[in-house]
């Protein structure tokens, strides 16, 4: 939005903390494409195959009693699921999930959670066609996808 309100492409990405020509890569896009050049690009190699809700919804379980812990682990949730550890990792730093902060991090007790999840987390992976999806966080900063 900003560079439809003239803003330059050097305080544009400042702003965002991106490089000038990553602004202008998607400037450009977004010109000859609309909307849908902001899609994510064909990439080579495997399609992924793990399911980020799935990991977020799973975390959000509490772990078995006889594990004897109040939280997961990257290590334990991956191990739980029959994945890396990496990979749980990876979908933590991209949600900000961080299920070690007990300050922060609360088990629900909504028996209908799981299904908001997938149906938040659904909206960011694959948003419905001319969409915009729209999330404020607890603190009232607001992102748009």
């Amino acid at each position: 939005m900003a560079v439809a309100e003239g803003v330059g492409t050097s305080a544009v990405a400042r702003q965002v903390g991106v490089s000038r020509p990553t602004v202008i890569k998607w400037r450009d896009r977004y010109v000859a494409y609309g909307l849908a050049g902001l899609d994510d690009e064909p990439r080579s190699g495997r399609p992924k195959v793990v399911d980020d809700s799935a990991i977020i919804a799973a975390t959000l379980e509490r772990p078995p009693v006889k594990l004897g812990v109040t939280h997961w682990s990257s290590r334990l949730l991956g191990k739980h699921l029959g994945i890396g550890d990496a990979t749980v990792a990876r979908a933590w730093r991209k949600y900000h999930v961080k299920p070690w902060q007990r300050e922060t991090f609360k088990f629900s007790t909504d028996p209908e959670l799981e299904g908001k999840v997938r149906d938040v987390v659904g909206l960011y992976l694959k948003p419905p066609h001319k969409a915009v999806v729209l999330c404020v966080d607890e603190l009232g900063r607001a992102e748009a996808r």
